[in-house]
């Protein structure tokens, strides 16, 4: 991976990180770093599905892959979120 698409994976990852965070409902304890974290992490593994589906590619806006990343990310930052509770 060269270095513009690792800047372009960290900007995506921020943007779906906190796309994912605000579809989920009340406030998280969880902070900036771990949503970006949870970001990329969701937006590597979404366009891994979207891929794999068929639905990565398409001739306008990938909408079904943006979906299926900020839906992994809203997962991660509820499981985070859970997790830090009972502690």
């Amino acid at each position: 991976m060269e270095i513009d698409g690792i800047i372009s994976a960290i900007v995506i990852g921020i943007v779906i990180g906190v796309l994912g965070r605000l579809v989920v409902p009340g406030r998280q304890r969880v902070g900036i770093l771990l949503t970006i974290l949870v970001g990329i992490v969701a937006a590597l593994i979404g366009s891994a599905i979207a891929a794999g589906v068929g639905v990565a590619d398409t001739g306008g806006v990938d909408w079904i892959e943006w979906l299926i990343q900020i839906a992994l990310a809203a997962l991660g930052i509820v499981a985070l979120d859970r997790g830090r509770a009972r502690r």
